[in-house]
């Protein structure tokens, strides 16, 4: 079957390099789907007939650190920072490969390397991964229907599911995967087999489930790929608390119950494009309500209390079994134990404000409102920041910046002491407001040097007359300091 795709030239030279040389080489698995899709391959995998020091031998600069024979050959003409070319930067060249029996249903007993085409496509997961494409003669191999497949969006094993999954029951994870990256269908035989086999998940490393668990919160679909994971009972060897939001009724406040309203969060966190540990915290945050939740005759309605402190704690446990590393374990963790932090606005203070943002630290703050704002959304209301959280964005702004203050000069008062000689006294506070006066006309001024001459003839200066232009300096200084406050609330339109 002949097919034309448009390849970069920096991907046709390596195919180029490998037929001179008289060996066979095809373009294979996640890039010529994508291919097919019109959508541009993240990564490009070159299979061949050579072995691995063939391979080397044929390229200027290649490097070989696995068990799979896998050569990465590198383009040294194109940055590691290209943003357009990036990814053609290195090619991974993988000799054909065929492989014996799985005892551990996680990798092969042995791998053996085949001079034969079919042996490699035989053993890939899926039929849309399955095809062949050699760039010189435009010309597709594929025996098991792959492209049908990708035509019907249909994600089907090659073979039979149950071999498929006995050989690396990580597959019934990559089935749900794709199926929320790619918008797929699971085909029913395949589908009847991820159920069955689920259980063989308990033979898979944490790691291995964690990076398809990425993979599935970083898609387009991440609430339909939980939602898949929960059906094919994938995801109680992942997060199995979330399930105990099913059925899970809320307060009046809200208009789904826990486990919808959660799904909903991490939905907006991803149409927003917030970054994983956002995304994570958003599906999380309400993790700990199912098991915080009591009647309350008084209120006649549900309560919820300290649900965020018993969430932040879960969360811990979730990412730990799936050995996510320490530091963004903490920042998970802490966004859903403050996910509350929020009281009445007529009420909280810069201090309050301070406080929080002393517990979470300045650099998860805003994303702690980015996780409120999934919050809301996720409870169905129709605005993501109503002039409550615009008001808490100000004020956090105005807790987190530097204050206008005399602070800012390059000489404090015991410097002023030290240039002229004086002893503690009101003057030490007119000669630096006098000062703050003049460098915020002249900003240039604000170094040591000039700042201690000014300040010894600011002392010669009358009382009275020293006094004035303190005064006049703190009138200034408070008026910038409004003005400021003033911008930052206008910004986000609160008063």
């Amino acid at each position: 079957m002949q097919k034309h795709f448009t390849i970069p030239p920096e991907i046709s030279q390596v195919n180029k390099t490998l037929e001179a040389a008289g060996y066979e080489a095809y373009l294979v698995g996640g890039c010529v789907r994508d291919l097919y899709r019109g959508v541009k391959p993240k990564d490009w995998d070159v299979t061949t007939n050579a072995k691995p020091e063939e391979i080397i031998a044929l390229f200027p600069k290649t490097f070989y650190e696995n068990d799979y024979g896998t050569v990465g050959v590198v383009n040294e003409d194109i940055a590691e920072d290209d943003a357009e070319r990036g990814s053609m930067r290195i090619v991974e060249v993988t000799p054909y490969r065929k492989e014996s029996a799985y005892s551990n249903f996680r990798h092969p007993d042995e791998i053996a390397f085949s001079g034969s085409l079919t042996d490699d496509l035989q053993r890939r997961d899926f039929t849309m991964n399955a095809i062949a494409y050699n760039v010189s003669q435009g010309m597709i191999i594929d025996p098991y229907g792959g492209e049908e497949d990708i035509e019907r969006h249909l994600i089907k094993t090659v073979g039979a599911p149950e071999d498929r999954f006995h050989e690396d029951a990580l597959r019934i994870l990559r089935a749900v995967r794709f199926g929320a990256e790619l918008g797929f269908a699971i085909e029913k035989e395949t589908m009847d087999a991820v159920v069955k086999f689920t259980h063989r998940l308990e033979h898979i490393a944490g790691e291995r489930i964690r990076d398809e668990f990425i993979k599935i919160i970083m898609s387009d679909r991440p609430m339909e790929g939980i939602v898949l994971l929960n059906r094919t009972g994938v995801l109680k060897y992942i997060a199995p608390e979330l399930e105990a939001g099913i059925g899970c009724e809320q307060n009046g406040d809200h208009i789904y119950e826990v486990w919808e309203h959660n799904l909903r969060a991490l939905q907006h966190a991803k149409e927003r494009g917030w970054p994983l540990h956002v995304r994570i915290a958003a599906l999380l945050h309400d993790v700990g309500k199912p098991h915080t939740r009591k009647w309350s005759d008084e209120k006649k309605d549900w309560t919820f209390y300290g649900h965020d402190v018993v969430g932040g704690r879960m969360a811990a446990k979730i990412l730990e079994r799936l050995r996510f590393p320490k530091q963004f374990i903490h920042d998970v963790s802490t966004l859903v134990r403050y996910h509350l932090f929020f009281s009445d606005i007529e009420k909280i203070t810069l201090s309050a404000v301070r406080r929080i943002v002393a517990h979470v630290g300045p650099e998860l703050v805003w994303d702690l409102m980015n996780v409120r704002a999934c919050d809301r959304i996720g409870m169905g209301r129709p605005k993501e920041t109503p002039y409550r959280l615009r008001k808490y964005h100000s004020m956090i702004e105005e807790a987190m910046r530097a204050p206008v203050s005399v602070g800012m000069l390059k000489i404090d008062g015991a410097g002023i002491m030290s240039a002229a000689n004086l002893k503690p006294g009101r003057e030490i506070g007119w000669i630096l407001h006098a000062l703050f006066n003049e460098v915020l006309d002249n900003p240039e001024k604000n170094t040591a040097d000039y700042l201690k001459q000014r300040a010894i003839a600011l002392y010669t200066l009358p009382r009275r007359e020293l006094e004035q232009l303190g005064e006049a300096g703190k009138e200034k200084k408070e008026a910038e300091e409004k003005g400021e406050v003033s911008a930052i609330r206008k910004k986000y339109g609160v008063k």
